[in-house]
């Protein structure tokens, strides 16, 4: 059977799974898992389609001390054991930097030029290029596709995409690219099929997870974005700040003596939710908890939300849709009616029990905004893509005109 194994390697786990690929291109997801403990308690688990245990298996801490090992032994499980020789691997790749707007055929040379944006997403991209690295030296002839969280946003018209910096600089690169494009990308073609009345329309989408952004969609693409240069911009995240004065990184160098390489550990691992709730950055367990700064911590993501809404609804001239997706968007009932309450000014107005419901529609009748929870699916989305480059034999998505 012919197979497409996705990959979306983290600092502490490698994510895969597989699809069948059946007639007329259409993919069936086959298998699910991860290694995850990487470096501290390596396990791998694995399940069928139907949520069925095909793997759970610890190793010692030895067996598996980075990603390329981990790679190694998901690699062996899926050879050895599942059977899966996939006719090509789909990666997801946090930072596409200005060389790429679409889906790529990789090779050493790709991979060269990806290592240049490492410093501008550094819990992800070199952990996103391991696993590249490892295939490219062990199985050379297995087509790789490298899929970007960048691409969607290039679309973004030149206002958007400028900081008010000299020109070089943007043209170096230093501009405004926006991220979770993936997941971005599968709301916006999945819309047609739930909601098409909205689809090409103005919809705010709120990617809600331990990495949090928003985007402004016009006719399907991306008009705007929270998230600019690196994934530290714009709403509070699990670790990381959002939107922050530069002001504050030259006071941490200045006044507290902190390098650069100090200043980024700080900004990407001990800020955000983690750092104002002295808690956790888990927001299931930030809603659980009695502490004050915790709930201080979740009113601070409730009204960052808003604010960043109010700009992007700025951004469209209007809005006609709101989409929670992500594992907070999706799962998360009380944030969901909190957000509302924030963009009542909007006129959205949720059903409480089609909330509570987790239902797909979850806003009242009488809002003026309909208010939608879009599960995401980023790996069925780089699947799709890795296999519409080997049909063709050339980029999946032709260069997309800029919004005005």
């Amino acid at each position: 059977m012919d197979s497409i194994l996705v990959v979306n390697a983290g600092s502490s786990s490698v994510k895969f799974q597989v699809f069948a690929v059946e007639g007329e291109g259409v993919l069936r997801r086959l298998i699910k898992g991860q290694v995850d403990g990487i470096g501290s308690r390596p396990r791998l688990r694995a399940s069928g389609a139907s949520n069925d245990p095909m793997a759970d298996r610890a190793y010692p801490i030895e067996t598996i001390p980075d990603v390329p090992a981990a790679m190694d032994v998901a690699g062996a499980w899926l050879r050895n054991e599942a059977r899966v020789n996939p006719l090509a691997v789909g990666h997801r790749v946090v930072h596409g930097g200005p060389d790429y707007e679409r889906p790529v055929l990789v090779d050493h040379g790709v991979v060269a030029r990806l290592e240049r944006f490492v410093t501008l997403a550094p819990l992800h991209q070199p952990h996103n290029l391991a696993p590249i690295r490892s295939i490219l030296a062990n199985f050379p002839t297995i087509p790789q596709v490298a899929c970007f969280d960048t691409a969607f946003h290039r679309t973004h018209g030149r206002l958007a995409d400028h900081y008010a910096i000299p020109h070089q600089l943007h043209a170096e690169g230093v501009r405004r690219y926006g991220f979770h494009g993936l997941s971005y990308e599968y709301i916006s073609r999945t819309l047609p099929q739930i909601a098409p009345e909205i689809a090409k329309r103005r919809v705010i989408v709120a990617h809600l997870g331990s990495g949090a952004s928003m985007c402004a969609m016009k006719n399907g693409l991306s008009v705007e974005s929270t998230m600019g240069f690196t994934a530290l911009d714009g709403l509070p995240m699990g670790t990381r700040p959002g939107q922050l004065d530069p002001g504050v990184v030259l006071y941490l160098m200045s006044e507290k003596g902190m390098t650069a390489s100090k200043v980024q550990d700080f900004l990407y691992r001990d800020c955000g939710l983690k750092g104002l709730s002295g808690v956790s950055n888990d927001m299931r367990e930030l809603e659980a908890s009695l502490d004050p700064q915790a709930k201080l911590a979740v009113d601070y993501f409730v009204y960052r939300i808003g604010l960043n809404a109010g700009m992007l609804a700025a951004a469209l001239q209007g809005i006609d849709a709101f989409v929670f997706t992500a594992g907070i968007g999706e799962n998360s009932s009380s944030i969901r009616a909190r957000v509302a309450e924030q963009l009542g000014w909007l006129g959205v107005a949720l059903d409480p029990a089609e909330n509570t419901r987790h239902s797909r529609l979850i806003s009242a009748k009488t809002s003026l905004v309909p208010v939608y929870v879009v599960p995401t699916d980023e790996e069925l989305m780089i699947a799709q893509h890795t296999l519409t480059l080997l049909m063709n034999g050339q980029s999946p998505n032709p260069r997309r005109e800029r919004v005005s």
